[in-house]
């Protein structure tokens, strides 16, 4: 099995004594380092599959690996074998453990939507800026591990006070609620292990070795998590990249690479510098580039796929011609080469970019898909189904309680939902056990009492079943009790009405799917949903259309043929990158797009571009003045820029040739 793999790979595969780190380069084939070594621990080294994790940043990217070591070995080898992200493990931790950490087997996940609800009342506001700001803030001090109490000791100032008890009090919230944010799913476990030896004792036995994927992009948080789980020994293989370190601003911390060689002495470092995808111009650019970062551990990127086509990098007068010489550019290589247009990726800084782009596609008629476009649960059919069953796994759910009773409508307004928010505030309880206490029939008018009633004995019969029955035969029961489709119907045109009740459908036959495969109950799929939710929306179809991405969604990824647009300064470097002293990190971004590319490579900048409305002379990325010329075909103001620097380069060299000639003379 090894024979299939380079020396490096084969090194990394069978080290087991302690703790490893594989330094794999853009396509330097990490992924079949992890799926070859996990299949040698168990055929080869005699690890039960029971206490080996394979730890990944997404669900596309737990499944790819659970499928590619199921086509590697005997499948019923595997049995036990954990394929997940941190995330969903955090949740299996969360969910074994509840009664330690103080929560009932039903809580909740909260998505970005009811954290935003919760953070709106607290703050007292409707900015949604403030909002985004505090959750933002927030999420960086769960992913550096700093709690409420903490961060209330370490305020410098007024705004960090504010916000700080801003988190203590949601926190609390979702406490009260028996909920949890996503970050708490690695949170809680980790607080959870410090606190108690014994549980971790328990987990560090069931998790023996652990493989962990993107390394770079792990946070305080996670880092901690793996130390605890791996203890003194540190058996683990950690596989990262920090040249391809691009999520600082959610919290990932590049210095965990350095701190494992600080925190575990014996730290084994393997490279992986083979390059399997891209021709070596690419790389060389991609090398050239990103040596002007500090660098812990030295690297060179090779491939034995030849030297390729030169790098264009294109001067357009500005963003609409732009998009328009991509697209006629696309068109005839196309024609030139007979590819598909999925060969074809099309990248850039942010979403912003994309619009004139997207115009000048739709005007050549070529077909296109957008990363990171709607998630299949992020519609509102779908979020509509979800509030039911999320308020029938947790009646404490608040937000959930008031999505499921106003959809479809029951003649509960805002000033009922009111009365019942200021009873529940003022007993300290949830809104559905609110709708049950005494008091609350003398405040709201009868009919609305009666409606409430109704629906909560609904809820509570399902909520008895929820744990015992079928997820796909429930859910079916449950939507045609609340009229979901006729509601629908009413409140919709023909057209839209027939495409959201599709969803729905499919949604209950993925429901009946995972029933008959796995068991699972309704409230299994709850959960699961809402883990799902949080990672990423369901995968792309495969279809032959180009692909139109943000660098940062296009990493893992790769292409045939990539158009790199916008590199100008303010766009890529980011100004606010410029401004903040975070140029590295976008030199890292750069080097991620360069290194998409496994054929051909055009990089895009224009001379003018609008601001605000107005219009404004650009300057091309001080990145492609990095690039290699001989390995690069230059047109507009670069070719002078670089032409100067050469000159400049030359001059220096001559002096410094005359000045040590001087000196040899004098000697």
């Amino acid at each position: 099995m090894l024979h299939k793999l380079n020396p490096p790979q084969q090194a990394a595969v069978r080290h087991l004594d302690g703790p490893l780190l594989v330094l794999a380069g853009a396509g330097s084939g990490k992924t079949r380092v992890i799926t070859q070594k996990i299949v040698y621990m168990i055929e080869q080294a005699g690890y039960d599959p029971r206490h080996i994790a394979a730890i990944t940043f997404t669900n596309k990217a737990a499944r790819e690996m659970q499928e590619r070591v199921g086509h590697l070995t005997d499948p019923a080898r595997l049995k036990g074998l954990t394929v997940s992200t941190f995330h969903s493990l955090g949740l299996q931790l969360v969910r074994i453990e509840h009664a330690a950490l103080g929560y009932k087997q039903r809580f909740s996940i909260l998505d970005a939507a009811d954290a935003a609800k919760i953070i709106s009342d607290q703050l007292g506001t409707t900015d949604k800026q403030e909002i985004r700001n505090a959750i933002g803030a927030i999420s960086r001090l769960k992913n550096d591990f700093i709690s409420p109490d903490a961060a209330i000791a370490q305020a410098q100032d007024d705004g960090e006070l504010r916000l700080a008890r801003v988190y203590r009090a949601y926190q609390d919230t979702l406490f009260a609620y028996q909920a949890v944010d996503f970050d708490d799913l690695i949170r809680l476990p980790v607080e959870l292990f410090e606190r108690e030896p014994d549980i971790l004792t328990k987990w560090q036995l069931k998790l023996r070795y652990l493989l962990i994927d993107e390394y770079q992009d792990t946070n305080v948080c996670q880092y901690k998590l793996v130390k605890q789980l791996t203890g003194f020994h540190g058996k683990f293989t950690a596989v990262g990249d920090d040249d391809q370190s691009i999520y600082a601003w959610r919290g990932a911390n590049v210095e965990n690479l350095y701190l494992l060689k600080e925190d575990f002495p014996s730290l084994e470092v393997i490279k992986l510098e083979q390059n399997y995808r891209s021709t070596s111009r690419i790389l060389k650019a991609a090398n050239a580039v990103i040596a002007n970062n500090p660098k812990l551990f030295e690297k060179q990127l090779w491939s034995e796929l030849g030297i390729g086509d030169p790098i264009s990098v294109v001067e357009m007068k500005d963003e609409e011609h732009e998009a328009e010489m991509v697209a006629m550019r696309l068109l005839a290589h196309k024609f030139e080469h007979r590819t598909n247009f999925s060969d074809y990726a099309i990248l850039y800084r942010g979403n912003h970019q994309a619009r004139t782009i997207e115009t000048q596609l739709r005007n050549h008629k070529i077909p296109y898909q957008i990363a990171g476009g709607q998630s299949f649960f992020e519609h509102a059919e779908i979020k509509d189904v979800l509030g039911y069953l999320r308020l029938i796994a947790n009646a404490k759910d608040d937000p959930a309680f008031i999505r499921a009773v106003t959809t479809p409508k029951r003649g509960v307004g805002n000033v009922t939902l009111e009365k019942l928010g200021g009873l529940a505030a003022e007993r300290g309880t949830s809104l559905f056990e609110a709708v049950h206490l005494p008091s609350f029939e003398t405040l709201v008018q009868p009919a609305q009492y009666e409606s409430l009633q109704t629906f909560c004995n609904f809820i509570d019969r399902i909520q008895g079943r929820a744990s015992r029955e079928p997820a796909g035969a429930l859910l079916k029961e449950l939507l045609a009790a609340i009229e979901y489709e006729a509601w629908l119907y009413e409140t919709e045109e023909p057209r839209p009405a027939e495409r959201r009740w599709k969803n729905v459908l499919e949604l209950v036959a993925w429901f009946d799917k995972r029933a008959e495969e796995n068991g699972d109950t309704l409230n299994d799929m709850t959960q699961k949903i809402a883990l799902i939710t949080l990672l990423e929306g369901r995968d792309e179809e495969e279809v032959d259309a180009v692909r139109m991405s943000t660098l940062h969604a296009s990493k893992g990824l790769e292409y045939g043929h990539v158009f790199l647009v916008g590199c100008e300064e303010g766009i890529l470097p980011h100004q606010q990158s410029i401004d903040g002293g975070m140029v590295e990190e976008e030199r890292r971004l750069m080097y991620v797009g360069i290194t998409r590319a496994q054929r051909s490579l055009t990089i895009t900048y224009c001379g003018k571009r609008k601001r605000a409305g107005e219009w404004a002379i650009v300057e091309p990325s001080r990145f492609l003045l990095e690039l290699p010329q001989d390995e690069i075909r230059v047109s507009g103001r670069l070719a002078g820029k670089r032409h100067q620097q050469v000159s400049r380069e030359e001059g220096k060299a001559k002096l410094a040739n005359l000045l040590a000639g001087l000196g040899g003379k004098g000697s």
